[in-house]
């Protein structure tokens, strides 16, 4: 198995569940200021020209939450659930709201304090960030009340959601997302932060 990645928080999913379940895997780095993104090579693999991509034999797989099941399956992990079927629908309502969702309110902040600083893009933009702190909040109202009394996203365990979800929102302190104002949010931050895979995603030759 080979996973084609870079240092952003999609492929850093995939990385934590790897090292997370202790699953073999080939990590190639992928430089993407080099244009590695566009090679014919890689584009073959991945048509959009984004990270992550598993080669798994035959199979070729982009999308990380596509990705991260294939790797559960494998592994025989209910990090996707695939014997209790109730447990997979709500696994896959939150990875649905995560990318229909999640992403565009928080991601104006992990673009602007985390990717620009990470490929040296410049300083973030702060009317950008105004004019999407409305809809941040109104997500992150809908999380928070959603973990009230929860440690988890789904099925009352660690899941691939949580992975997704908090992919983003766990550089909200460095990336100065508004979440003061939502402790069930930043507990459950904080209790990813207690798993050593999640922790320290990365490979040997990526800082975390």
């Amino acid at each position: 198995m080979k996973i084609y990645w870079i240092p952003a928080q999609a492929p850093m999913r995939v990385l934590a569940l790897i090292k997370h379940l202790g699953v073999e895997a080939e990590l190639i780095r992928i430089d993407a200021e080099a244009g590695g993104l566009h090679t014919p090579e890689y584009k073959a693999l991945n048509p959009n020209r984004k990270a992550p991509t598993l080669v798994d034999g035959d199979l070729v797989l982009f999308e990380s939450a596509a990705i991260m099941a294939h790797i559960c399956i494998k592994a025989g992990s209910d990090l996707w659930p695939t014997e209790n079927l109730a447990e997979q629908v709500e696994v896959l309502r939150w990875l649905s709201w995560n990318e229909g969702h999640w992403v565009g309110a928080v991601g104006p902040w992990y673009i602007e304090h985390i990717v620009k600083k990470t490929f040296n893009m410049g300083p973030p933009d702060a009317e950008v960030l105004k004019k999407a702190e409305k809809n941040c909040v109104k997500y992150a109202k809908v999380l928070d009340a959603h973990l009230e009394g929860k440690d988890f996203v789904a099925a009352n365990r660690l899941t691939i959601a949580d992975f997704s979800l908090a992919s983003m929102a766990r550089y909200w302190r460095e990336a100065e997302m508004p979440f003061a104002d939502f402790p069930n949010i930043i507990r459950w931050l904080a209790g990813l932060e207690q798993i050593p895979a999640w922790k320290n995603p990365w490979p040997e030759d990526k800082a975390a």
